[in-house]
């Protein structure tokens, strides 16, 4: 007892008089997310899984809806109530995005929802901390404290929102900067005879040593045409996955294609050869735009060193002279 009391005792003369109350909160926050990790890595118990196996509901579900659900993490269907939407809507437009992302995994919105409520706890935990004990001889008010505990908090929050809407842009740009490239090896393959389902399995090969993100969507538009999925179909959902418009131009020019009953191979050749086009008018813009940019930092660099160099000497004098005074 003596030694809680002076545990106490120290907590309460470096935090004040809240100080034990706040080392137990922290310490609580902290075994709340190291138990959440352990408990989602768990196996599956045997004796659900077989329960599951023999109820009627789950046994009469169709194949195509388990083998769905197969991939799934056990874990994480638990709190599936609290890591996903509730609107489908929302729930498909969160999808949407982090495919985009290139996040293709069935748990990917969980594991969106839960990296932004794991690194919200982390930054009020790092708020109390730099409160209590960084900075815990100092003063706040209410105003001041409410941005230390709340502020590392939000940031964590919004964190994964952030760094998604990061790799979408990102992936957009690889995207349209390997499609003119993929154009010409698609026409290439489609030229020497083969079809355009081979074609694509081929250019996903070829293309993963240089631009591994329009490959992996040329994988999954190769998979789905092997399953027997509607063409125009799977050529419309590729076209929203990537979010590029030269990739949905494409996709409307191979649909009508085929509707009209047109070569192939021709359309590819006029598409390729606009794509070529297309971007050295990028390269072409992007170089007309360096000069504008170059100019502020080059202002920012040069302009004040030079001034220093013509206007310090004539400043130093003036201050000299400034201070000699009139009698001198």
């Amino acid at each position: 007892m003596q030694f809680l009391q002076s545990i106490n005792d120290m907590l309460t003369e470096q935090l004040g008089p809240f100080g034990p109350l706040i080392v137990v909160g922290v310490l609580g926050l902290f075994m709340i997310l190291v138990t959440i990790p352990i408990m989602m890595n768990q196996p599956e118990d045997p004796l659900k899984k077989l329960k599951r196996d023999m109820n009627p509901k789950t046994a009469n579900k169709p194949k195509k809806e388990q083998l769905r659900q197969g991939g799934r993490n056990e874990q994480l269907e638990k709190f599936a109530g609290f890591l996903e939407p509730k609107d489908a809507d929302e729930l498909s437009a969160m999808q949407l995005k982090l495919r985009q992302a290139g996040y293709q995994s069935q748990d990917s919105v969980r594991f969106f929802h839960f990296s932004q409520f794991a690194l919200g706890m982390i930054g009020l935990i790092l708020g109390v901390v730099y409160v209590t004990v960084i900075a815990g001889d100092q003063d706040f008010d209410a105003q001041g404290m409410l941005l230390r505990v709340l502020g590392p908090g939000l940031v964590g929050y919004f964190l994964p929102k952030y760094w998604v809407t990061r790799r979408v842009e990102e992936r957009r740009e690889s995207i349209t900067r390997a499609f003119p490239d993929a154009l010409d090896m698609m026409l290439v393959c489609v030229e020497a005879g083969q079809s355009l389902d081979q074609a694509i399995v081929r250019v996903a090969k070829e293309l993963r040593a240089s631009y591994k993100e329009l490959a992996d969507e040329f994988e999954v538009v190769a998979y789905e045409m092997k399953a027997g999925k509607d063409k125009d179909r799977v050529l419309r959902d590729f076209a929203t996955r990537c979010n590029v418009p030269d990739l949905s131009s494409f996709v409307t020019v191979m649909i009508q294609s085929a509707a009209f009953g047109t070569s192939i191979a021709e359309a590819l050749r006029v598409y390729a050869g606009e794509m070529r086009d297309k971007r050295v008018m990028r390269a072409e813009e992007a170089a007309n735009k360096l000069p504008t940019k170059m100019t502020l930092a080059t202002m920012m660099l040069t302009v004040p060193p030079l001034l220093i160099i013509l206007v310090g000497p004539s400043a130093r004098g003036i201050m000299d002279l400034g201070n000699m005074g009139p009698g001198n």
